[in-house]
């Protein structure tokens, strides 16, 4: 639904006494059942990891003294899974080297490592995943977990996924290439302090948005920030407003984004920051949209709903205690459709250790990890990590909350329409620059979004 069922003049941070209550419906509305482990008492969820590890059916040294080489970009998956790295080798007496970079450089260099067949790396985090199947460059995952001496698939337990994490990887015919990492949707996040000062609630619809986006900006602050720089990296919210209008990246093979809904919603995303954005934001990453959110440079920003980490961290924030988290804005007479994705971890199909970067994705997915990661905040895919207290006090109830339900108003099988497309990336630019070019004025939005359109279509014929 559009609306999250929590006033929306809660002051920033507070919890309502019906938090745990609406936060468990929010677990069960975004696909799961809550398995026993959600509700357990927090001295069984914190039993000791070692007694979880060694409950699994499996020899975890069988692969002791080999070395895989871990590949991803820097973000809260990497920033969580990092210190864990020393419990896994302890665990399996398997070594890993990380190699961490900016998310543009490292998904960059990846593509060519493993377009020239490259042994390393060994895991990695990948989301151009039609293109890396069509490639050959990912591992098929399924005969692994059906590998009794690698898998113990009670003690792994899937029913304890998020269900949107269940479906994410499945590609044509059920096999899987993947295992999601992490879990996001993109969010809308506004200055408690700026909206109380202009006595505001908190903008429901396209239209409240670039109301109080304008409402709000000052010399010191802007209105709103979103992504707009012209690269497929910065899709994630232009997407949303298309999918919240009804449109589509792709459909039958073809890009569709010239459609009167996509022309409408990049309209209005060119609308909002023309009017309400930064200077400088036809350039704008999401590092410049959490940046300016963190240093009280805008009063609104939609992106990715990891950035609560960041965000109610007082150590980098300058609004920790004072940011409003909320659903995605929709259309009068529409649900809201916010973009959605896991981020996932892939095996080189050339690796030479791959039955022992498996045994990684294994540990680095399982309940015991999740639960770890999930205390330094990292929105993993489990439930019983989204619902313990290590979770909630690191990433915010209200940040969770909003979270739940923007995964829950997601459609996941249109986002893997275009996330999955083979030819994903130059879809992706397409788009952008076009969004692009309506962002900064230099074409209306219908003649910019056609001619994106045909850009891609070539790409796709190509």
């Amino acid at each position: 639904m559009a609306g999250s069922g929590r006033s929306n003049h809660m002051a920033p941070g507070t919890k309502s006494p019906s938090s745990r209550r609406s936060f468990v419906k929010g677990l069960g509305a975004a696909g799961v059942v809550l398995p026993a482990l959600a509700m357990l008492p927090r001295c069984a969820l914190a039993q000791d990891v070692t007694t979880s590890y060694a409950s699994a059916a499996i020899d975890w040294k069988q692969f002791a003294g080999q070395t895989i080489t871990l590949a991803g970009a820097i973000h809260p998956w990497t920033n969580a899974i990092t210190p864990l790295l020393p419990d896994f080798t302890e665990l399996t007496g398997i070594n890993v080297a990380p190699d961490f970079r900016l998310e543009t450089t490292y998904l960059g260099a990846l593509a060519i490592q493993l377009n020239r067949g490259d042994s390393t790396p060994d895991v990695f985090m990948f989301t151009a995943y039609g293109q890396g199947i069509a490639g050959r460059w990912l591992e098929p995952l399924n005969a692994y977990y059906s590998d009794k001496s690698l898998t113990d698939i009670g003690w792994y337990d899937e029913s304890d996924l998020l269900k949107t994490a269940r479906a994410f990887p499945l590609w044509r015919g059920g096999e899987r290439y993947a295992m999601p990492i992490t879990s996001e949707a993109v969010t809308l996040f506004i200055n408690g302090d700026a909206l109380a000062a202009k006595n505001l609630p908190v903008p429901k619809t396209f239209e409240e948005l670039l109301v109080t986006a304008n409402a709000l900006k000052t010399d010191d602050m802007s209105g709103i920030a979103m992504r707009a720089q012209a690269s497929g990296n910065s899709s994630v919210p232009a997407m949303s407003f298309l999918f919240s209008y009804g449109g589509d990246m792709v459909k039958h093979n073809r890009a569709v984004f010239a459609s009167p809904e996509a022309i409408a919603a990049i309209e209005m995303y060119g609308r909002l920051l023309r009017q309400g954005g930064p200077a400088g934001v036809s350039g704008y990453e999401w590092y410049h949209v959490l940046d300016d959110f963190l240093q009280r440079r805008t009063a609104i920003a939609i992106d990715s709903s990891n950035f609560a980490t960041d965000i109610s961290n007082p150590a980098r924030s300058q609004v920790a205690s004072k940011a409003v988290f909320a659903a995605f804005p929709h259309v009068d007479g529409r649900t809201s459709v916010p973009f959605m994705s896991h981020w996932q971890a892939c095996i080189n199909a050339k690796s030479r250790n791959k039955r022992s970067a498996f045994l990684f994705l294994l540990w680095a997915t399982s309940k015991p990890t999740s639960l770890k990661a999930a205390a330094a905040g990292l929105a993993t895919t489990r439930v019983s990590a989204w619902s313990s207290e290590g979770f909630k006090k690191a990433f915010g109830v209200q940040a969770a909350e909003a979270a739940l339900t923007n995964l829950q108003n997601a459609d996941v099988e249109r986002a893997k329409a275009i996330l999955f497309h083979p030819q994903s990336r130059p879809i992706l630019d397409a788009f952008m620059i076009g969004v692009n070019e309506v962002v900064s004025g230099a074409r209306p939005a219908k003649i910019a979004m056609t001619s994106a359109a045909e850009k891609a279509n070539a790409a796709i014929g190509g």
